[in-house]
């Protein structure tokens, strides 16, 4: 684990990354499809090839029985069965609420599917106030997401599905 003012020293000097070609780029791909599906995976697509420092990008999907099980994604390979008591996009299922993680090595019941990955953010995703699924975006780089993120992506899924 970093010590704390070196971990803090990289999230004050992150820059805030610029996602509004991407998703206008989504918005127009997306925009008329009704199948969760073929926007999962455009979103997925989009997002992993804008953004070097995002290196899986993908969903998980609500399945019922407390238990997310894979979808489409971008990169390495994920888990294939998540249940919701378990890791980050378990908690992100759980509790509804955007989950974003600084340094994954601190976290005890973290999943790694890459043992490259250091920081990542989980997103809840709903359609008409049920959850759906979570996105997934995993990076190799400490504190990678922040809050603007957060903001950024949850308008971008709320927008979508």
């Amino acid at each position: 684990m970093l010590p704390l003012m070196r971990l803090l020293l990289i999230i004050k000097n992150k820059m805030a990354r610029d996602y509004s070609e991407t998703i206008s780029r989504i918005a127009a791909l997306v925009e008329g499809e009704s199948d969760n599906i073929a926007k999962m995976a455009t979103i997925a697509c989009e997002l992993y090839h804008a953004f070097d420092e995002f290196h899986w990008v993908g969903f998980y999907r609500n399945t019922g029985d407390d238990t997310l099980k894979i979808g489409p994604y971008q990169g390495g390979h994920g888990c294939l069965v998540i249940p919701f008591a378990k890791g980050v996009c378990g908690a992100c299922a759980r509790n509804r609420e955007v989950q974003i993680v600084v340094d994954v090595n601190a976290v005890t019941d973290h999943i790694a599917c890459s043992a490259t990955t250091q920081s990542e953010i989980v997103l809840p995703i709903f359609q008409s106030n049920a959850l759906i699924g979570v996105l997934d975006i995993d990076s190799d780089n400490l504190a990678e997401f922040n809050q603007e993120d957060a903001e950024t992506l949850s308008a971008m899924l709320k927008n979508s599905f």
